[in-house]
């Protein structure tokens, strides 16, 4: 659930647009100074993090180290992680290719 809490707190920081009296930093930055390729940058790092959880929990399974709940339960969390991040490549790529497309 972690992975998921991360997530709607990235987009509501996303969301959030400067009160009177404040500025945002540079273009594309967000009001916080964190930028788009760094947000994607820790997506991936977490996403990453998910399988890599998920595999561990998968070879102590084997061994019978782990409850296989936890497996489950932890595979199940890698494979959210891996559709959203994919979702998102999706649209990045709509987004860019839109782009492309208008008239200069």
């Amino acid at each position: 659930m972690t992975t998921i809490n991360n997530a709607i707190a990235a987009y509501s920081a996303l969301g959030k647009t400067p009160g009177a009296g404040e500025a945002a930093g540079a273009v594309g930055e967000t009001p916080e100074g964190v930028d788009f390729a760094s947000m994607l940058k820790d997506v991936a790092k977490s996403a990453i993090g998910e399988a890599r959880k998920a595999e561990d929990l998968s070879k102590q399974a084997i061994t019978g180290k782990a409850d296989i709940r936890e497996v489950v339960a932890a595979v199940a969390s890698a494979e959210l992680t891996l559709e959203t991040v994919v979702a998102v490549r999706d649209k990045v790529i709509s987004a860019y290719k839109e782009i492309l497309s208008m008239p200069i």
